[in-house]
């Protein structure tokens, strides 16, 4: 995620529902040639490499023989997401054009991004939630906290002495802290940083008190011991990391966030395709490959309810409210 530090009032249009938007149809609504007749294209908007590159080519692999055509990968990276975004968000309407959208394309954008150039719960209708990654709040294995308990009253013990990193001010990392410390009450003092990378550099040599991270690039310094994972920010446990309590267990249920990926179309998208690219896409990631390369490393695969029309755009919603109240929380301005 690309940092950003500006805050922009969501405009009321932003909620609209796309116009001429149309609810899921059990079956396809065809009229001359089956849809689709052509290949078409998935956008991914980041540069080759990571988490969001290897579901999007997963699912261009596995979506293509069930929609009798080719899903063409496009990468289009900069600007945390929004390039490629508003590619597809301003693409012909016709369901040929799928994005892989991200927390940071659809609920950070347009809260930390000044003049973006799309309006993503008006211009690009979401199709499902795929793929959630939490993130951990990571100490030193020996650190004196042995529970993020005893982390919240180190902090209040000694206020801005307790650094937290992020990767970056306005990324993800840092909305999570935000909403930590005022779910805890904490008195961690954030510290950004370039990326994970030199973080989690920072916080084995010593320079860094503790971290917010993605479980992705932190779980296998969990497992080996070289850090000591204190909560997750999931609704739930980890079955990697079963004896990590999560911030809800831990008496701070408002500090839950997850990142997460999608796939979204331009709006407005015709029944005929949503028919054909939601059932797609649901039964794409019942194959195993998904569970092989992403879940092993922290991720989790949505399959149920959430991998809809309605239940990614309910959560979309209620993601951005979220996202809106931690980035007053960080007192980013506009730039």
């Amino acid at each position: 995620m690309t940092p950003r530090r500006a805050l922009l009032a969501a405009p009321a249009l932003l909620f609209a529902p796309p116009a001429g938007a149309q609810a899921p149809s059990a079956a396809p609504q065809r009229s001359g040639a089956a849809w689709p007749e052509r290949p078409l294209r998935l956008v991914i908007p980041f540069v080759p490499g990571g988490t969001t590159d290897i579901l999007g080519r997963l699912l261009a692999q596995t979506m293509g023989p069930r929609l009798g055509q080719t899903v063409v990968v496009e990468n289009r990276g900069g600007a945390g997401g929004s390039l490629g975004a508003g590619e597809v968000a301003h693409a012909r309407p016709d369901g040929y054009s799928m994005l892989l959208s991200t927390n940071g394309s659809l609920t950070i954008n347009p809260l930390v991004q000044a003049n973006l150039a799309y309006e993503p719960f008006r211009q690009l209708a979401p199709l499902g939630l795929c793929l959630t990654v939490p993130m951990l709040i990571v100490v030193r294995a020996d650190h004196p906290a042995r529970t993020i308990q005893d982390y919240v009253a180190l902090s209040k013990a000694r206020p801005g002495a307790v650094s937290m990193g992020s990767a970056g001010t306005g990324s993800s990392n840092h909305l999570a802290l935000e909403l930590f410390n005022a779910a805890s009450q904490a008195q961690a003092t954030h510290v950004p940083y370039r990326g994970s990378g030199p973080m989690i550099a920072d916080l084995l040599a010593g320079n860094l008190n503790s971290m917010m991270d993605q479980i992705t690039t932190s779980l296998a310094m969990a497992q080996e011991g070289r850090v000591r994972a204190l909560a997750i920010t999931d609704n739930h446990r980890s079955r990697l990391l079963p004896n990590v309590p999560t911030l809800a267990e831990a008496g701070f249920p408002e500090a839950e966030m997850v990142t997460f990926m999608g796939l979204s179309a331009t709006a407005p998208l015709p029944a005929e395709a949503e028919a054909r690219l939601v059932p797609a896409m649901r039964a794409a990631l019942q194959e195993p490959i998904f569970h092989d390369r992403l879940e092993g490393a922290g991720a989790e695969i949505v399959r149920g309810e959430l991998c809809t029309p309605a239940g990614y755009g309910a959560f979309l919603r209620r993601d951005f409210d979220k996202m809106k109240r931690a980035v007053q929380l960080a007192g980013l301005k506009p730039e």
